[in-house]
């Protein structure tokens, strides 16, 4: 039995070196946020900086190891079948329910992660224990709750405190420094810089140091004891420095910017670093133990008492495990979609917003409309003018690309490691998540990023951030409850069970994001048609690029029409539920992707010379429409055709299967030539697609007629004839505006 216990904890580590892999694709975002978002350096010379960070700060690490020790269960009333069982119940939920946020985009916190998936296992394994003591064990004796009541607490409070504090600072930095920030920087950026580099210091002090391995004895007793000296003599030293480096005419806020990266990638790393190997390292020191009892107990009888002790973990797992989070920070394309959730939420210019509305997001910018009204109202008009003369976004100075700009990244930064490190002297655990997230977003609203156009969008994108820390919170604890009673009753057979459902799961989750990338990387493509549009000065350059872009969507429109027409009729002729349900979900995404093209259009618009824009805009709304009409019609004929095989009843019959049939590899082939043309430019042989548009119409009326007396002599069923004919006018409508769009289309790229 040792010896499956000596292979059980080999795969603990196993799953340690996906868990750190996951985790910092999660918490990246946390400290690559502003330096990514600003373009503060070049994208290697940030990951350099962080990953130095992260290797410093996971080989200093220790002292936050005992929360998975005894922070949450009572180890000295578990045996250590039972630990074994929870630690193996938390390492599996934990690699899957991360990975799953990651693949969502969705930044989330891993202690949480932690805290409630021991809190899930120990339950269900006290729950067991307690019905089997005779009612000599009470849940209180099993179980630590004072933790995760703390952390429930900590999620409001550093949500709530981060995002004001992220608004009021930002807004006063934007007082002083203007979007024209290098006009003012003469006057306040030693004071700014001074205070941002002792700020960032004494984060790391205080968060990011504190319980490092080399962090004891004298060398803390002479930092904590004269605090207020080292930061007064910090402040003194660091604003005389940041005058000389102005003076050198190097840009204080990217230094600002790349020192608190570093800071908050440190501290990540040494506090969160028992997130993903704390519980390998418990099961390592347990199995330790077991063994230096020499054979005289088993491991049914052996209670964990030993686990009380402080841990002392090994220097080797801690460079080990910097080394991983390096090169998982190097080479996750995950850690880069979490970024890009929170720039894309915090940006400062518009653009394709990455979520929807909601109701409650509407009912925010409202009520927020009118307070802002009502205080509006008793501002003297000066003091108002005044204000919005130092909110002139005309001039704002971006990096290239740039997100926003460095005095908000600066901000960003140095709040985030001010409210960590005062949460840890508060005692309080306030996730580097949720703060770093927070004050991006309260930031960006200050910053009037949050215009009446997008503002209804980034609150719900924020919302759906925030409900995922929660959803985290209930999933971590129940799936983890779940696995462990299955793992506990279940024994050997039931372990080898839930790790190939887990390896399962993984594989699965990485062929699913693997087919995103794809769909990204299709949509990058148009995007990068767009960057262009929106940086050109060049009225000529834009009406190019405005026709580019314009060729890619409509053709895109096409091939999707053609490829859904022919999978929504042939599901349908061959009652394939599953077939027509993802039909619909993907019409439905491209109806939500029309809209945004829409968006572009005025963007677009905008960029042209005034008589061209109103003769070419006319043209480019129409082809819109004429693609949303046709992307409606194959959902009007999908719809009825998913609900008809939904009810499970009769189906089409062999004569109307065969018409129309041929009639949707008929239709199929013109939309599939018709692409071709928007795509090549060539509309020479135009007349021969309108003549074939309008056979394929009059071949489509001789359906409905032959229908209609198939109905007439009652023959067949109604319900089958009713979708018949639906099916054959919707199909009529594609036809049909595909040919108007082609007629725009060659108007609009006309010369």
């Amino acid at each position: 039995m040792e010896t499956f216990y000596l292979f059980l904890v080999i795969f603990l580590f196993v799953l340690a070196v996906f868990d750190l892999s996951v985790g910092v694709s999660n918490d990246a975002v946390n400290f690559l946020n502003s330096a990514i978002g600003s373009r503060a350096a070049s994208f290697k010379v940030i990951m350099v900086i962080a990953a130095i960070g992260i290797f410093v700060g996971a080989s200093l690490s220790n002292g936050m190891m005992d929360i998975a020790r005894h922070g949450i269960y009572q180890p000295q009333h578990f045996f250590f079948s039972e630990i074994m069982c929870i630690l193996l119940a938390v390492m599996l939920t934990d690699v899957v329910l991360l990975d799953i946020f990651n693949s969502l985009g969705m930044p989330t916190s891993t202690t949480v992660s932690l805290v409630f998936e021991l809190l899930g296992g120990t339950v269900a394994i006290a729950l067991v224990k307690i019905a089997h003591s005779d009612g000599a064990l009470q849940l209180g004796d099993l179980l630590n709750t004072d933790k995760a009541f703390t952390v429930i607490l900590a999620i409001f409070l550093s949500v709530a405190i981060a995002f004001f504090f992220g608004t009021v600072v930002q807004y006063l930095s934007r007082l002083i420094f203007t979007f024209n920030y290098k006009k003012h920087t003469k006057y306040f950026i030693a004071l700014f810089g001074g205070l941002a580099a002792t700020s960032i210091l004494y984060f790391m002090l205080i968060k990011g140091l504190k319980e490092s391995s080399f962090m004891n004895g004298d060398l803390k007793d002479l930092v904590y004891s004269n605090t207020s000296l080292v930061v007064w003599g910090a402040f003194i030293l660091f604003t005389i420095l940041m005058q000389i480096l102005h003076w050198l005419k190097v840009n204080v806020f990217k230094v600002i910017v790349m020192l608190g990266t570093f800071a908050l990638a440190l501290a990540f790393a040494g506090n969160d670093l028992v997130n993903f190997i704390g519980v390998p390292l418990v099961g390592y020191s347990s199995y330790i133990d077991l063994m230096a009892q020499g054979g005289t107990t088993t491991t049914d009888t052996f209670l964990m008492g030993s686990l009380l002790a402080p841990a002392q973990t090994p220097w080797y797992f801690l460079v080990g495990s910097g080394l991983v989070m390096v090169i998982a920070l190097a080479t996750s394309k995950k850690a880069h979609n979490v970024v890009k959730t929170s720039l894309d939420l915090s940006r400062q210019s518009e653009g394709n917003e990455s979520f929807g509305t909601s109701p409650v997001a509407r009912m925010l910018v409202r009520t927020c409309n009118n307070a802002s009204s009502t205080i509006l109202s008793v501002v003297p008009p000066r003091v108002k003018d005044w204000i919005d003369s130092r909110f002139n976004n005309d001039e704002i100075i971006l990096e290239d690309r740039a997100s926003f700009d460095l005095v908000r990244a600066s901000v960003n930064v140095v709040l985030s490691g001010l409210l960590i490190a005062l949460g840890t002297s508060l005692k309080l655990p306030l996730s580097t998540t949720y703060v770093a997230f927070m004050v991006a977003m309260g930031s960006s609203l200050a910053d009037r990023a949050w215009g009446r156009e997008s503002a209804v969008y980034r609150i719900t994108g924020v919302l759906s951030v925030i409900g995922g820390w929660f959803i985290t919170a209930g999933a971590a604890f129940t799936i983890c409850f779940l696995v462990a009673i299955v793992i506990y009753f279940g024994g050997i057979a039931a372990m080898a069970a839930m790790v190939g459902l887990a390896v399962y799961m993984l594989i699965r989750s990485q062929i699913a994001y693997k087919k995103k990338l794809k769909k990204e990387a299709l949509k990058e493509e148009v995007n990068t048609t767009v960057a262009k549009l929106r940086d050109t000065t060049d009225s000529h350059e834009a009406l190019s690029l405005f026709r580019e872009h314009s060729r890619e969507e409509l053709q895109s429109v096409l091939l999707f029409t053609a490829d859904a027409l022919d999978r929504s009729v042939h599901g349908f002729m061959n009652e394939n539920l599953r077939e027509l349900r993802k039909v619909l979900n993907e019409v439905e995404e491209k109806k939500i992707h029309l809209k945004q093209v829409k968006r572009v259009g005025t963007l677009g618009v905008t960029h042209l010379e005034h008589d061209i824009a109103v003769e070419k805009g006319l043209y480019y709304y129409q082809g819109n429409d004429f693609a949303s009409e046709i992307i409606f019609s194959v959902r009007r004929l999908t719809e009825p055709s998913k609900e008809h095989v939904d009810n499970n009843f009769s189906p089409l019959s062999e004569i109307q299967k065969t018409d129309f049939g041929k009639m949707t590899e008929s239709i199929v082939v013109y939309l599939k030539r018709c692409a071709s043309m928007i795509e090549k430019n060539d509309y020479h042989r135009l007349d021969d697609v309108i003549a074939e548009s309008v056979a394929l119409t009059n071949q489509l009326t001789a359906l409905k007629k032959g229908e209609l007396k198939r109905i007439q002599g009652q023959s067949g069923s109604t319900k089958v004839s009713m979708v018949y004919l639906n099916m054959v006018q919707e199909a009529q409508n594609v036809v049909s505006f595909t040919a108007n769009l082609i007629k725009v289309s060659r108007k609009f790229q006309k010369e």
